[in-house]
């Protein structure tokens, strides 16, 4: 070993030292990232890292507009036993030949990004730059709407998920589901083999709900949809039975069983989830295909309003403090965000939103929330349609231009998935009751605002890599979003 080695040592030491003192006292946001029905949580937080760490157009996002923003970087995650959201490989599906939307995640992620930014403050500018760890945390929705069932009994949540079955809006996808319960009785003794067989039939409903309706948001509890590695376990081996919300449920009976099981799903699945993950959380972003549902009529307006409500209860317990039980959750502020936007002309982006917040504003009385920090946004995360002009008699038109995907159809038109083409999709109205409203009253067969919506591929991007490959990806408010839930961290 040379002296001047010996000499550089102490100072490489000391360098670790204060990268390691920096780290862990460099403070954390928690950012929590869900959706509701096929909302594109994935294409959100692969679009939000990729606006931060390869440099975005976010004039709104304000210490970026403000060039405070030093670097963006992906760091090490500090939660060993959570999947790291797998970025790249997302990233990789966007930015290919031949880009296609990235598989949406079925389970829990996280990401961290680590910015060093300059403060507002001149005293504390003078100390240097500041830093900010960003955990993002993917959730699977579902996984949201369970928590209401900390406030359930089984026979309550029993009770509610009969009468959803029932609905309409399930459009005999459920009439399986409720021949099979109607032949058992929950005051026969209990029964291994039947336990199981309704489990699976009440399993098979909840998937046919989904897939033949996608706007459908309360169907549940959530580990049926995606079991993971609890597949095949007595916890998923329940379901609800034809029982009345206060029914008393007698010892060794089937409903004792199923009971149970509905104990051990909260206790073994719901609590683990909302003490590990969703308590630590300090900011919360909900994205919801409002669209969709509203495209769908006034059943699908209904379930998602409930599922939002569901959602506010989790966030805000106020007098339904259930979950005051447990460590109390510390989210400060919400951005619910109907995605999507881009499926719409501009003129129509405030309108939506306008239309989301009646939703949500109407959900939060219900679920008594009124005062919580929550901000409605149209969103685009990545937007796969341009703006465009069209005329049709004598009257020009807003419309939106893009590649819809093979297969979609508008009227009796049936797409290639590689033609681009103009769509007029409709005007919203300006007062969001007056569309609410047309959305109900319409006739039987003509469903919620009639709009000409279709599934678009995605925007032909750079290819990571490439010369150019820092160019700003399209988006739609995305920085709207990321001022509301991160900007008063970076003062």
């Amino acid at each position: 070993m040379q002296l001047s080695d010996l000499a550089l040592a102490p100072l490489d030491a000391l360098r670790s030292t204060r990268s390691y003192i920096a780290d862990i006292t460099t403070p954390t946001l928690r950012l929590g990232v869900t959706g509701l029905a096929r909302a594109g949580k994935t294409v959100f937080i692969t679009s939000l890292v990729r606006n931060l760490v390869r440099g975005g157009r976010l004039p709104f996002l304000s210490a970026y507009a403000q060039v405070r923003i030093l670097s963006a970087e992906l760091t090490p995650q500090p939660d060993d036993g959570v999947p790291r959201f797998d970025y790249e490989r997302h990233l990789a599906s966007l930015t290919g030949a031949e880009p296609v939307w990235p598989e949406s995640t079925r389970a829990i992620s996280q990401l961290r990004v680590t910015l060093t930014f300059e403060r507002t403050n001149a005293l504390a500018r003078a100390l240097g730059p500041a830093r900010l760890h960003i955990d993002i945390v993917d959730y699977p929705g579902e996984w949201l709407l369970d928590l209401a069932l900390l406030g359930k009994s089984y026979a309550q949540w029993a009770a509610d998920a009969m009468v959803m079955a029932r609905a309409p809006a399930r459009g005999g996808s459920a009439d399986a589901w409720l021949a099979h319960v109607a032949r058992l009785d929950p005051a026969a003794p209990a029964d291994e083999a039947a336990a199981i067989r309704a489990a699976e039939v009440f399993t098979t409903y909840l998937h046919a709900a989904r897939a033949k309706e996608p706007a459908l948001s309360t169907v549940g509890p959530g580990r049926f949809l995606m079991p993971g590695e609890r597949e095949g376990s007595p916890l998923l081996c329940f379901a609800p039975l034809d029982i009345a919300p206060d029914a008393r449920i007698a010892s060794g009976s089937l409903a004792a069983m199923m009971a149970r099981r509905y104990e051990s799903y909260r206790a073994q699945v719901v609590k683990p989830f909302f003490q590990d993950h969703f308590s630590r959380l300090d900011r919360q972003i909900v994205l919801i295909d409002a669209l969709t549902a509203l495209n769908r009529g006034a059943h699908a307006i209904d379930d998602l309003s409930h599922a939002l409500e569901a959602a506010l209860v989790a966030f805000r317990p106020g007098a339904r403090g259930w979950l005051s039980m447990f460590l109390s959750s510390r989210i400060d502020r919400i951005v619910f965000a109907v995605t999507k936007a881009d499926h719409l002309p501009a003129s129509s982006h405030d309108r939506l939103e306008r239309l989301l917040g009646l939703i949500v504003e109407n959900a939060a009385r219900r679920a008594e929330t009124a005062g919580a920090d929550i901000r409605t946004l149209a969103i685009a995360a990545l937007r796969a349609t341009s703006e465009a002009r069209a005329s049709r008699n004598g009257e020009t038109l807003a419309c939106i231009k893009g590649v819809p995907l093979s297969g979609e159809r508008l009227g009796e038109r049936v797409f290639d998935g590689r033609s681009e083409i103009a769509i007029f999709p409709g005007d919203l109205d300006v007062d969001p009751r007056a569309a609410l409203a047309a959305a109900r009253i319409l006739p039987a067969g003509e469903a919620g605002l009639g709009m000409g919506l279709v599934r678009f591929r995605p925007p032909r991007l750079p290819p990571e890599g490439s010369t150019i490959e820092a160019q700003p990806w399209p988006h739609i408010r995305l920085d709207k979003a990321l001022e509301h839930l991160l900007g008063d961290r970076l003062v």
